[in-house]
């Protein structure tokens, strides 16, 4: 483990320790464990289980991807990367780490590194499309919810928008729209020159222009495969519904109903786009803070801590553990591993060379 990560893990004991004292300073513990006494075991067990499909869907993404890519690897070895993934982004700030992790263990299986970050960029494009609709969507149909989200918290909305609709529009032009892309970027790095932002324009613009080509193999892959994309597209939209409905399993599980599941899911699509792309490892805190706002509409002031608490519970915090164990065992497995496998050639067309992990960045703990 690098110093990085292990900045990340004390970042994230103390933000736990932060979260724990905004759960707790109104409602005693006792309290609190009444409240979560109450609550149906089996909704719980539903919960964990739309987590373990909130993982496996970026699974199969991978294995589609890279099946497309020439390499046929078991839906176990995706499942470890994901397992990866999730982890790596969780400890890290922003989830900078996640899709870099995952591509050095696809490399020690084999797959070629311009390979892996090819699927991680496809798997990036999808997840920040699709969590953009899905925002969108509830915050037009929902304005009972927007009108109760409150200022902060509107603000944070507002925030996490525009930069996610930046980052989108930014990942699409770059596939879809080279040649523009190229202008914009380059404008951009004549005006940091010129504000003394950047300083060494040559190695910024040599990055760029490398980034902006792993794009366009991107782009190039989907046109090759035509049924890759709708597949990607419905397979993150489920996964995101397994995500989001997992405070609805909560509302069940506390034997409440009145709400739907569109109403509880949207709230939390609009919470996650609101905290996710704060620079936060698992943007915990932030999370939980937001949650104790959105969700006291469902919840009521009594029962809104002990359902964030345990809503986090299932969809972050042993989501961790269980992480933490797969990667030490993807790293077990493949640590005696010196050399990866010759490159295949693509049905996509053949991808040659190392590449950079792809700009932007798929969400893994964007949760409830």
């Amino acid at each position: 483990m690098d110093r990085r990560q292990n900045l990340g893990l004390l970042l994230i004991l103390a933000l736990m320790a932060g979260s724990g004292w905004l759960l707790l300073r109104d409602q005693p513990l006792s309290g609190l464990l009444e409240a979560l006494g109450q609550v149906r075991p089996g909704y719980v067990v539903l919960g964990l289980g739309l987590m373990l499909c909130f993982v496996g869907c970026e699974a199969m993404c991978s294995k589609l991807i890279l099946g497309r890519l020439g390499h046929r690897l078991p839906y176990r070895q995706c499942l470890g990367y994901s397992f990866v993934g999730f982890y790596v982004s969780s400890i890290t700030p922003s989830s900078t780490g996640g899709q870099p992790a995952q591509i050095y263990y696809m490399s020690r299986d084999g797959v070629p590194a311009a390979h892996g970050s090819l699927n991680m960029l496809l798997i990036a494009v999808c997840y920040q499309v699709t969590a953009l609709g899905c925002a969108v969507a509830a915050f037009l149909l929902l304005p009972g919810v927007r009108a109760g989200l409150g200022t902060g918290l509107g603000l944070l909305l507002l925030y996490g928008g525009v930069v996610t609709i930046l980052l989108t529009a930014g990942m699409l032009s770059m596939m879809f729209l080279p040649n523009a892309a190229r202008r914009l970027t380059g404008g951009l790095v004549t005006l940091g020159v010129r504000l003394r932002l950047v300083r060494r324009e040559e190695r910024v613009r040599a990055g760029l222009e490398r980034q902006m080509a792993e794009y366009r193999r991107g782009a190039d892959c989907l046109r090759a495969n035509l049924g890759l994309l709708p597949a990607l597209l419905g397979l993150t939209l489920l996964q995101l519904t397994c995500l989001y409905a997992v405070p609805y399993t909560v509302y069940l599980g506390f034997g409440l109903r009145g709400a739907s599941l569109f109403q509880v899911a949207g709230t939390q699509a609009l919470v996650s786009m609101a905290v996710g792309l704060l620079p936060l490892p698992g943007a915990v805190g932030a999370a939980e803070g937001s949650a104790l706002r959105a969700f006291a509409l469902f919840f009521g002031p009594g029962l809104v801590a002990p359902a964030v608490l345990l809503s986090r519970g299932i969809s972050f915090y042993s989501f961790l553990l269980l992480s933490a164990g797969v990667t030490l065992w993807v790293h077990l497995r493949t640590r005696s591993r010196t050399a990866p496998a010759r490159p295949k050639t693509a049905a996509c067309g053949k991808v040659r060379g190392a590449a950079a992990p792809p700009m932007g960045r798929k969400i893994s703990s964007q949760i409830s």
